[in-house]
């Protein structure tokens, strides 16, 4: 019994460091300005883009989901319709139309009548400047609650041509092989949940320096 007291202050001292830099998840809501990566919950790959452009369509850069974690190009800003409309902090309600910006080249999800390269669905893609597109830019977060929470998989679903983020599984060959298809799908399914997982995510603060690292 002493032995397992002497031992319990050294596993919490061991389990610190991560609780403070916030690497296991915590409860909360998916805030304005948060920058984070989404996963496909029934594919277990996360939301990317890059600077590597469709063959095909559009011709506009691609997004697909790639199975690393730690891919730095799968990070993405949350925004609202307007600066204004999402304030730094504010929480994301269900419901609510947001821009997501890839943060490596600054272009937003995007969807439009294109077909997708592999499954003839909706092409999604990335586009615009510096975090300035279209209203072909806007989704609606879809859950069931108040806000949109960490812990919750939620939907999005496009504002103008109201079809869902999806995956189903579709492979690439070169130059970006194994990475999957990103489409737009007209029917809500199990293909269209997403969690936020990894980021960096902005408290309800009037201090813009306080951030929870994930």
């Amino acid at each position: 019994m002493r032995g397992g007291r002497r031992l319990f202050p050294l596993l919490l001292l061991a389990l610190l460091p991560g609780l403070c830099h916030g690497r296991e998840p915590a409860p909360g809501a998916v805030t304005c300005g948060s920058v984070l990566k989404l996963l496909n919950t029934r594919h277990s790959v996360r939301l990317h883009s890059h600077e590597v452009k469709y063959g095909s369509g559009s011709g506009q850069q691609s997004v697909t989901g790639v199975e690393a974690s730690d891919d730095a190009n799968s990070y993405w800003r949350i925004r609202g319709k307007s600066d204004n409309s999402c304030q730094r902090g504010t929480p994301v309600k269900c419901g609510q139309a947001i821009r997501l910006t890839h943060v490596n080249t600054g272009k937003n999800l995007h969807t439009h009548h294109f077909p997708s390269p592999l499954s003839n669905n909706q092409e999604v893609s990335a586009f615009g400047d510096d975090g300035e597109g279209d209203d072909l830019d806007f989704w609606i977060v879809q859950c069931s609650g108040t806000y949109w929470e960490r812990e919750d998989a939620v939907r999005f679903k496009h504002v103008g041509t109201e079809v869902f983020l999806s995956i189903t599984g579709e492979q690439y060959g070169h130059p970006i092989r194994g990475q999957r298809e990103v489409h737009g799908m007209p029917a809500a399914n199990h293909h269209n949940y997403w969690k936020a997982m990894e980021g960096v995510f902005i408290k309800p603060s009037l201090d813009p320096a306080k951030h929870d690292e994930l």
